[in-house]
């Protein structure tokens, strides 16, 4: 079955599961059931909150349905047939009001359940197969995305070719929900939000703050050995900015409301570039100090309703790892394919190979002349193939100030996340005037870049926690070793370990509590801490650690300049090994 039939499937599984909740709300609104990777969703205005049991019965009357073996019949129907048959129906009149007038008019019949669909359907309701069927959750959700339309109940469904897929996508569930990075950033006490203080707005806490500390030391440290200067911009900008850049014009909505000092309105800055084009500006360039590669850590703040926060992932304040590359138009193709190999090589230290490209290009409304159009494209286009990287064309879709590169990384389980873009900017050159000095003596137009790598902090730590399970690599471990002394005269020997470490920059803690030595050993593993060093009269006498991992592997009795020799080599070359 392809994956055309098996969207076929999920779509006709919708249907089925509307005809079920109709049968036990007779006086249910409904909106849309369409097909969903992996699943399929219906959103149904009902008279009281869904329950787990509700699931269990509207499976049960799924199930009856696909046992009797209803056909699917497919209608044509005017528009005022369609009026009549809905007239019910205010979320159904109201997508039909909203079809243009020359459209044809579709209806999908099984038993006594009709919809309004473009379709296609199976023939009947045994191609479905009630073992490869099941209901997985209940969420809100608004009408047509609207936070001031009704909220809707929204159920989630998935169904597969057969039993054996839809145990297997069950078991990836599981696992997801293992990973899940606002579960196991409270289990291993990395953040925290707090919703009567601000929600959206991220609390790193210190094992969390010594990852970050080790990612931007690295971020930094990479940024400076591959030729880029960084930037502290303000976290606010007068008005006169914020119009002048064309986010008050383009963007307004996702920002806050001004603040009003000394009568002038001021912005929190939802981006970092027009601040780095004030530096620009600070004095005239000449063609000689192009390019100019300048990077920063700026925290900024979007507005996102609060019904789309989502732990680390989706927040109103991040830190985004900015970057603006300002070049003339001969040094744009070296510049995209030294950013594009910068971007790659740190996805591969942070433990990700698996990078997809999307190139996207000029659509219909956009700023800048055609012919830098074609250049820019042309640029990025070079660049993903002299790298061999695979990518999709996405005619049309650049932003209107020009076209871009998004890569996106694939984690342990195969999930795909946006995260690095190559941007160019056709826009902001201009509404600056932003001009270099060629060698012919005369202003030109600079070409400007913009590039998020990781995208943001709290964004890329939420899918390394997820990518990793919790279970960071040595490198980035905010604890590497738990000492464990066996009993409490091995407390002093465990301290003189301790100090070595750090002195060798390994992060290391010393268990001093009274319980017992397995009780110590399993709280480090639920802690993922990579190592367990146990220390008895042997080690203490012969100067030696006996070095356990967290994947429960026991390396018997090592001297402790061996392990910090190994370790240290490990981190060094940010190995996903643990030694």
């Amino acid at each position: 079955m392809s994956a055309d039939e098996l969207e076929v499937l999920r779509h006709s599984a919708a249907h089925v599961m509307a005809e079920a909740v109709l049968k036990l709300f007779p006086d249910a609104k409904f909106g849309i059931g369409p097909a969903i990777e992996n699943g399929f969703y219906y959103d149904f205005d009902l008279p009281r909150p869904l329950t787990p049991e509700d699931l269990e019965e509207i499976k049960s009357l799924m199930k009856e349905s696909i046992k009797a073996r209803i056909p699917f019949e497919r209608q044509e129907i005017s528009r005022e047939e369609a009026r009549e048959l809905f007239d019910d129906q205010p979320y159904k009149l109201e997508l039909i009001k909203d079809m243009p007038e020359d459209e044809t008019l579709t209806v999908y019949r099984h038993a006594d359940f009709v919809d309004l669909c473009r379709g296609p359907h199976v023939e009947h309701t045994s191609q479905l197969k009630a073992n490869a069927l099941d209901l997985l959750s209940i969420a809100g959700a608004y009408w047509r995305g609207d936070e001031n339309r009704p909220m809707l109940q929204r159920i989630y469904g998935t169904i597969w070719r057969d039993k054996t897929e839809l145990q297997a996508y069950l078991e990836h569930l599981k696992e997801i929900e293992r990973r899940d990075h606002r579960r196991l950033g409270q289990e291993l006490d990395l953040y925290s939000t707090h919703e009567e203080a601000g929600a959206g707005l991220v609390y790193w806490h210190p094992k969390g703050g010594r990852i970050r500390t080790t990612i931007e030391d690295f971020w930094r440290q990479r940024h400076y050995q591959s030729g880029y200067e960084l930037l502290y911009t303000p976290h606010i900008g007068r008005e006169w900015l914020w119009q002048t850049s064309g986010h008050l014009g383009f963007y307004e909505e996702g920002m806050y409301s001004p603040l009003d000092i000394e009568g002038q309105n001021y912005y929190l800055k939802p981006m970092n570039c027009p601040f780095h084009i004030l530096v620009y500006q600070t004095k005239r360039r000449s063609y000689r100090e192009l390019p100019l590669r300048w990077a920063e850590l700026g925290t900024v703040y979007r507005y996102e309703r609060s019904g789309v926060l989502h732990g680390l992932l989706r927040v109103r304040g991040f830190t985004q790892d900015d970057a603006h590359i300002i070049c003339t138009p001969e040094q744009i193709e070296g510049e995209i394919l030294g950013v594009l190999r910068f971007s790659l090589a740190i996805w591969r230290d942070f433990g990700f190979a698996d990078v997809h490209a999307y190139l996207a290009t000029r659509p219909e409304k956009a700023v800048g002349e055609p012919e830098r159009w074609d250049q820019a494209t042309e640029a990025l286009r070079t660049a993903l193939e002299i790298e061999g990287l695979d990518y999709d064309l996405d005619e049309g879709g650049g932003a209107f100030y020009g076209p871009k590169i998004d890569l996106k990384i694939k984690d342990a389980l195969g999930r795909e996340w946006q995260m690095t873009t190559i941007q160019f900017d056709f826009n902001e050159p201009e509404r600056f005037d932003m001009t270099y000095t060629g060698a012919d003596g005369r202003d030109h137009r600079p070409y400007m870049v913009h590039r998020a790598l990781l995208g943001s902090l709290e964004r890329f730590f939420g899918v390394l926690i997820e990518h990793y399970a919790g279970a960071f690599p040595l490198w980035l471990a905010p604890v590497q070793a738990r000492i464990i002394p066996i009993a409490d005269r091995h407390v002093e020997y465990a301290r003189e370990v301790a100090a070595k470490l750090a002195q060798a920059n390994l992060i290391a803690e010393v268990d001093d509590s009274g319980e017992r030595m397995n009780a110590k050993i399993r709280r480090a593993q639920m802690e993922k801490i990579p190592y367990m060093l146990v220390l008895g009269d042997r080690e203490a006498e012969d100067g030696t650690v006996s070095v356990r991992l967290r994947t429960e592997e026991n390396l018997g009795a090592m001297p402790v300049d061996d392990l910090i020799a190994r370790a240290q080599e490990l981190i060094a070359s940010r190995n996903n090994r643990d030694l």
